[in-house]
């Protein structure tokens, strides 16, 4: 998930350079989308791990 939302950010940057705003922009959104969901996601495992459940 991490490796998607730095995927998206590079196209952001690379969109954004060339001056494409609005691709810019979307996959932007998209990629903190993303980090956002991976934070999630992260801390559920870890908490989950903490508490001698396991998440599978």
């Amino acid at each position: 998930m991490l490796k998607w939302a730095i995927i998206f950010f590079l196209i952001s940057l690379v969109a954004g350079f060339f001056g494409f705003t609005g691709i810019s922009e979307a996959t932007a959104g998209i990629a903190k989308f993303l980090f956002v969901v991976f934070i999630v996601l992260t801390v559920l495992v870890i908490v989950l791990g903490l508490a001698g459940i396991s998440a599978l």
